[in-house]
């Protein structure tokens, strides 16, 4: 295996790792919701599918590392293909936006409900 083939590899196991932490996150942050725990925890765990969600809108709806990945010799920039079924990486932002939604809903909830007592 050469260099660039290794860097690459890295690089998907990377995003893999990051995809996971970020996936660990949401869940959470939708389990603390339908607990009525919008406590710190809940807000950590937000703030790391937040910062996700706008390095991702920010670089035009495209993970950053796909250029990373075009670069390193990947044709199709993908950083996704080995590491994650092909229909799960290609429906993530659809799977996504619905539960965004849902836990911020919780979460106003949560909060309102809160701040009214």
């Amino acid at each position: 295996m050469d260099r660039r083939s290794a860097l690459l590899r890295a690089v998907k196991a990377l995003h893999t790792f990051l995809w996971f932490t970020i996936e660990a996150c949401m869940l959470y942050v939708l389990y603390a919701g339908f607990r009525r725990q919008s406590d710190r925890r809940a807000g950590i765990a937000a703030a790391v599918v937040a910062a996700e969600t706008l390095v991702f809108a920010g670089n035009g709806f495209h993970c950053p590392l796909t250029a990373v990945a075009r670069d390193l010799g990947d044709s199709t920039g993908s950083v996704t293909d080995i590491y994650l079924p092909r229909w799960l990486a290609r429906n993530l932002p659809a799977i996504h936006v619905p539960l965004i939604v849902i836990a911020v809903v919780l979460h106003w909830r949560n909060l309102s409900a809160r701040a009214s007592r």
